[in-house]
């Protein structure tokens, strides 16, 4: 007598998290949409370093990093999903923003490695609200850190020229900085 029997491939949990990690690659098109696109070598400036934040805070290293690499994928498969509806491979590899998006993926690693030093995500409300600004600090550290020398390489500007076009865009970070740990704390994303 044959009996049914079901095995799960993925447990409960990895579901869970690949879902919330969906969810931010959404939300981070969705602020991407929200940009100003700016004349001559200026990057547009938007709100898709949230994106950033929320997924290292929220998520953590690992599944904030997959969040952000689905998202980048997503764009460079062709899906409008950067900054002012732009997409592609060519958008990334040959554009100005390129290592800035890049640097998203990098530094929501970096933000959740710091903010939860563990691949596993505590809950925010075990982390402290210095421990996120450091975490979200140096995410926006390793973006600039990849952005700049890519939008120097891509644009032929100096890169003291491509750092100081982008010195005005760091007081503006640190503001998205402070909105987004004031949106985590207040559970508006997590459903606390």
């Amino acid at each position: 007598m044959a009996t049914e029997q079901s095995v799960d491939l993925v447990d409960d949990d990895t579901v869970g998290w690949f879902t919330k990690a969906v969810l931010l690659a959404a939300l981070t098109a969705a602020l991407a949409q929200i940009s100003i696109p700016l004349p001559g070598p200026l990057v547009p400036f938007s709100l898709q370093p949230f994106g950033m934040f929320f997924a290292g805070l929220l998520l953590g290293p690992l599944w904030g990093g997959v969040a952000l690499l689905l998202y980048l994928l997503v764009g460079i498969a062709g899906v409008p999903v950067f900054s002012n509806g732009s997409a592609g491979i060519g958008y990334v590899i040959a554009g100005k923003s390129g290592g800035f998006l890049v640097g998203f993926l990098v530094g929501a690693v970096v933000a959740g490695a710091i903010a939860h030093r563990s691949t596993s995500p505590r809950p925010v409300a075990d982390l402290s609200i210095p421990v996120q600004a450091l975490a979200l600090t140096a995410a926006i550290v390793v973006v600039y850190a990849i952005g700049i020398p890519w939008m120097s390489m891509v644009t032929g500007l100096s890169l003291t020229r491509a750092a100081a076009l982008m010195a005005p865009y760091v007081p503006l970070d640190l503001v998205k900085l402070g909105v987004a740990i004031a949106i985590v704390q207040g559970g508006y994303l997590s459903g606390r």
